[in-house]
């Protein structure tokens, strides 16, 4: 099953645009192509975009593409069961928060600005015919060092980003994972008060 032929929509109990339903978090990347610079700008603009409390922009993004230093450095803060198929991906992102100011300043919603931001970007580059998968399993502590980040610079995710690949050259317990049913909790289990 090539990476033309998987369908992994979503199905919806209730109507959300096409490019939500459609959006997934695979592990078939191409190996092999650049990313296309002008889709990875977009989907770094649709992160800028994101909404903010008042305003901070608590989002900084390390960016690094493979066949790079910087990429090979984020691979290795993985955990082993991510570097079997991130390595592969055209442009490796590290999502981090600023979670105080330069003062000292504690900023209590920088993750939560963070996430948005990410989903922002992982949305906009899904419209534009990219995939992207976001990881915890990662050593913050290892992207600290190599990038020589300051205390009140948290990375927190990993997202690993570009072309959809062939899920056939997937190892077989992670090509039954990309191909398995997608499935969420039913949204009555989900919303825990609607008051009307």
């Amino acid at each position: 099953m090539g990476a033309t032929t998987l369908d992994r929509t979503a199905a919806t109990d209730h109507p959300v645009l096409d490019v939500l339903a459609d959006r997934w978090s695979p592990r078939a990347y191409d190996a092999t192509g650049a990313v296309d610079e002008a889709k990875l700008a977009s989907a770094l603009e649709a992160a800028r975009w994101s909404p903010s409390a008042y305003n901070v922009q608590p989002w900084r993004f390390i960016v690094a593409r493979r066949g790079t230093a910087e990429h090979a450095s984020v691979v290795e803060s993985l955990v082993e069961f991510n570097q079997l198929w991130a390595a592969n991906a055209a442009v490796l992102i590290v999502a981090v928060a600023e979670t105080a100011n330069e003062e000292g300043r504690a900023n209590s919603h920088a993750v939560y600005d963070l996430g948005q931001a990410v989903a922002h970007l992982s949305v906009q580059a899904h419209h534009d015919g990219l995939v992207v998968h976001q990881m915890s399993g990662f050593d913050p502590e290892v992207v600290r060092e190599r990038f020589s980040l300051d205390a009140r610079f948290a990375p927190t995710t990993v997202v690993a980003l570009g072309e959809l690949g062939d899920v056939d050259a997937l190892p077989e317990a992670l090509r039954e994972r990309e191909t398995a049913p997608r499935e969420r909790r039913p949204l009555a289990e989900t919303v825990i008060v609607d008051a009307r």
